[in-house]
Parts: C-alpha cells; sequence; structure tokens
C-alpha cells in the first residue's frame, strides 16, 4: 500500500499538520502553487536588474546601505546563512522542526517570496523522508523572523551542517549522498528568502497547540473522575447553569463533563440529598458544595479552551501568510518593502497559551492536594495511603514532584512579548521574542502533563481504595484501565520515578 499524500493546494489547517507531523503523511505541492513560485522567481530577477531591491543587491539589516555587487550577489546568500547559523542550547526536537520547515514550505509557495523551484522541490523531499536539520532552541528574537534558527535550517538546504537522519546527527553531506539528494541553486535571493520569517516560532507554535489540546483533554478526564470519587452533586455541571454565563468554552467544558458523566453511579442529583427534611438540620453532615477546583472546573477550563482556540487562529493566519521581506506581487508587478518578519502576533499568543495552560496545571495540583488531604476530603486515608499508615507513604513523594513542577510554570508564565532588547545596531529596536515565548510554552504544557500524570496515578489508586472500579462512568472506567495498565495497584512503597516519566509519555502520545 503506498504512503498517503496531503496535495497542498491552497491553505494549510491545523489538521494537515497533525497528518503530516503524527501520521507521517507524504506532502505534495499543486502544481498551481509551483507555477506561482516559478513565476515569483522570473518576476523578481527581472524586476531587480536596474532596481534596488533589499537583500538581492543590497546588504543585510543595517548594512543594508552598501550597494552589492552583481558578481557578489550569489557569494552574499550563502554569507548570510553561514554568518547566522549560530545557534545554541540544546537541539531541537525533529517534530518541532519538521513542523516549522512545513510552515516554511507552505510561506514560499505563495509565490511572494522570489525563491527558484529547486527549494520547494528539496524541502519537500527533506519533509518526505524526516531528514530534519539540527536546529538549536537558543538564537532567536523573532523580529527578522527567526533568523538564527531558519539559517541552520538553510544551513542544510545548501548542503551544509547536520541534520538528524533515522534518529542520529549525521552531516548533511553524508546524508545526501546516501539519499541521492542536491543542494538547492542559489539564484537570487534563497538565503534571505528562507531565514526571514516566523516560521520557526510558528512551527513549535502549531507543536504546542496539538499537545496543548491533548492536555486538555486529560485534565477533563481528571475533573471528571475526581467528581466521581468525591459523589459530587450534578448541578455545577448544568445546562442551565452554565448556559446563564454567555462564554462558549465554559459551556463546552461542562457540556464535556456531563457526557462523560452520564453513566456514573456515583454523582447526585441535589434534589434528592439537600432539597428535602435535611433542611432543617442546625449542622449539615455533608458539605452544601464542593471546593471550586472540583466545582469551578467549567468556569477555570472554559478559558483555556477559549484561548487555545483563539489562539490556534492566529497561528494558521500566520503559516499562511508571508511573512518575508520584501514581498513580492506578481499581479501588481511590484514588491514593497516592510516588516511582516516580525514575530508579535505568535508572540503574544505563545504568552496566553503558556499562561492558561499553567492555570490549568495549579489546577491539577489543587485537585491532587485535595485528593491527598484527608482533613478536606474526609474519605480518603492521608495521601491516598494503600498501606500501613505511618509505615508506608503512598503518593506523599510524588506529590512535592506536583508542587515543585507547577512552581516552575508560574515563573515561566511571564510574558516574553513585553522583553524586547534592541540589537543589530538598533536596527531591530523593538523586537517578539516569539521564538522563545513558543520554546517556553513547550515547557510548560511539558510540565503540565507530568503533574496530570501524577493526579492520574493518584486518581486511580484512590478509585482502588473506594473500591468504585464498577460504579464509575465509561469514560473513567477506560481512564482508569488505561494507567493501571501502567502503573500496578500497589500498597508497598516502591521508587515512583518510573511510573509517573511511563503516564507522562503515554498521556502525551496518546488523542484522547
Amino acid at each position: 500500500m503506498g504512503k498517503k499524500i496531503l496535495e497542498v493546494e491552497t491553505e494549510l489547517s491545523l489538521d494537515d499538520f497533525y497528518q503530516v507531523l503524527f501520521n507521517k503523511k507524504h506532502i505534495k505541492i499543486g502544481s498551481n502553487l509551483l507555477n506561482k513560485v516559478d513565476r515569483s522567481f522570473h518576476f523578481l530577477k527581472d524586476f531587480s536588474e536596474e532596481k534596488v531591491i533589499y537583500g538581492v543587491n543590497t546588504g543585510f539589516g543595517p548594512m543594508a546601505q552598501y550597494k552589492i555587487a552583481d558578481e557578489d550577489r550569489i557569494q552574499l546568500q550563502y554569507n548570510l546563512i553561514r554568518s547566522h547559523a549560530s545557534g545554541s542550547g540544546e537541539p531541537l526536537a525533529p517534530i518541532y522542526v519538521k513542523s516549522a520547515m512545513l510552515a516554511r514550505l507552505n510561506t514560499l509557495c505563495l509565490g511572494r517570496s522570489g525563491v527558484n523551484l529547486t527549494v520547494i522541490h528539496l524541502m519537500t523531499e527533506l519533509i518526505n523522508r524526516d531528514i530534519t536539520p539540527l536546529i538549536y532552541s537558543h538564537g532567536g528574537v523573532g523580529a527578522s523572523g527567526d533568523l538564527v534558527q531558519l539559517a541552520h535550517l538553510a544551513l542544510v538546504l545548501i548542503g551544509e551542517g547536520q541534520c538528524f537522519y533515522k534518529g542520529k546527527l549525521t552531516e548533511t553531506s553524508e546524508v545526501f549522498e546516501k539519499e541521492g539528494l542536491e543542494p538547492i541553486e542559489v539564484k537570487l535571493r534563497e538565503g534571505l528568502a528562507l531565514m526571514n520569517g516566523t516560521s520557526v516560532m510558528t512551527g513549535i507554535g502549531i507543536v504546542n497547540a496539538i499537545y496543548s489540546k491533548r492536555a486538555l483533554n486529560w485534565m477533563l478526564k481528571c475533573s471528571v473522575a475526581i467528581n466521581e470519587v468525591v459523589c459530587a452533586y450534578d448541578d455545577h455541571l448544568s445546562v442551565e447553569l452554565n448556559n446563564s454565563k454567555r462564554h462558549h468554552g465554559q459551556q463546552e467544558i461542562a457540556r464535556m463533563m456531563r457526557e462523560d458523566l452520564a453513566d456514573s453511579k456515583l454523582t447526585r442529583n441535589r434534589g434528592e440529598h439537600l432539597y428535602n427534611a435535611q433542611a432543617n438540620d442546625p449542622i449539615f453532615k455533608e458539605k452544601v458544595q464542593e471546593y471550586y477546583s472540583l466545582r469551578c472546573v467549567p468556569q477555570i477550563l472554559g478559558p483555556v479552551l477559549d484561548t487555545m482556540k483563539n489562539v490556534e487562529s492566529v497561528l494558521i493566519e500566520e503559516v499562511n501568510s508571508a511573512n518575508d521581506n520584501p514581498i513580492i506581487d506578481i499581479e501588481k508587478e511590484h514588491v514593497y518593502h516592510g516588516g511582516n518578519f516580525h514575530g508579535d502576533y505568535i508572540s503574544l499568543e505563545m504568552d496566553k497559551l503558556k499562561i492558561v495552560i499553567t492555570k490549568m496545571s495549579m489546577l491539577a495540583e489543587r485537585q491532587l492536594n485535595y485528593l491527598m488531604n484527608h482533613k478536606l476530603n474526609d474519605i480518603l486515608p492521608p495521601f491516598v495511603n494503600l498501606g500501613k499508615l505511618g509505615l508506608n507513604f503512598g503518593m506523599q513523594g510524588v506529590q512535592f514532584t506536583a508542587t515543585s513542577t507547577t512552581a516552575e510554570n508560574q515563573t515561566l508564565s511571564n510574558p516574553m512579548y513585553v522583553h524586547s532588547i534592541p540589537n543589530n545596531n538598533d536596527n531591530q529596536d523593538i523586537v517578539s521574542m516569539g521564538t522563545n515565548a513558543a520554546l517556553m510554552t513547550k515547557k510548560v504544557i511539558e510540565n503540565t502533563f507530568e503533574v496530570i500524570a501524577i493526579e492520574l496515578i493518584t486518581i486511580v489508586q484512590a478509585l482502588d481504595y473506594l473500591k468504585y472500579q464498577d460504579k464509575v462512568s465509561s469514560a473513567t472506567a477506560k481512564m482508569y484501565k488505561e494507567i493501571r495498565a501502567i502503573v500496578p495497584v500497589f500498597s508497598e512503597d516502591m521508587a515512583m520515578y518510573p511510573f509517573v516519566n511511563n503516564v507522562k509519555e503515554y498521556i502525551t502520545k496518546t488523542k484522547v
């Protein structure tokens, strides 16, 4: 059976990225787009002969005042790529690099950048063959785009540098020889066109959006299950209550939780338990309302959902935009100079995303604390300890990890968007720091999976202690089975880190 193909004819969607990144679909660029790219290249080549065009016959940035001799134009592009391939820090994981490559390829295919077709063909081949350039996390200020990180992409396209090939970091020249690939032909402004854009921050952002949606779905599973653990009243999730507030996210979260709890035997109807003769009792034996981390889930996760949807929208608008400089208009036969490479849109959205994901990790930590503290829940042993109190520790140790990780998220959620530092001889006097924002958001999401993993283990331990396995909803029963396949019921103390890490890996990789 042949490899499934995603034919790129117009705009890319978030699902298109998912299909390429997670389902390994190959891409094929449509003939109309290839034709537009070719027309753009030939127009710019002719148009720039007697005119001053930035990055074609001028220097770059503050050096743009220097005219470049015709015989030096091609060398200029190579100099730009090599000098700016200067990243450091940890290498980006291949999935983030592949996402950035697809984002850059899509932008170039708009025919607004003036590259020749060898760029499109080689980038397509690298994506389809899972050959990802070595790109470092440090280097981008996100104003002339992701110059440093994209320079590492361009370095591989000219046949230099290193790339990840079959799981190993390998010299690009060696990979090209094995795969029968030829470097791109630099003919006009290919160096600048590859580097001058927001594609790395956007590519990272798209993967962030996919993972954050997955984390939210697991957080919903936790919130459903903990409502069952405490036999919560059901009216805080009711249509009537949540639709009285006009936020779509809140209404949607409540709806999803109601659906998951529909066949639960544990949640209670308030009318049957409190709207009765007990109203005359001076002190009520049962809590009239649950703690906020249980009762206010729609109000807490609603803004998370709404923000995530807006982030996705901005990311897809960016990836389908021309984020280059200058911009070529083949219809009007003109070239426009400006700043479409500036990453403020992505930087701001990544800051928003990491704030709401941090809040989600805080919710997970508070729900976890509620389960741990027997004085709060009044139904479970301290630290959900299924062993001998005093001798055994239950989930006590892992709570420290969850608390520490949540605290790190709270610090990381401070915005990058407002942390501009001028550089480049003050040519870039205000910058977006969009790539840093995207990378910090990536870390916050990874941390949040960690906290949720610890909460999930605690929940299944609680369900076993209460012997609720046959009373929970089918949604919680499914979750229970999945986590118990990784973590067996335990009462004796054991090293917890393998279980926490294995659950974290499972929920990160598993779409719910």
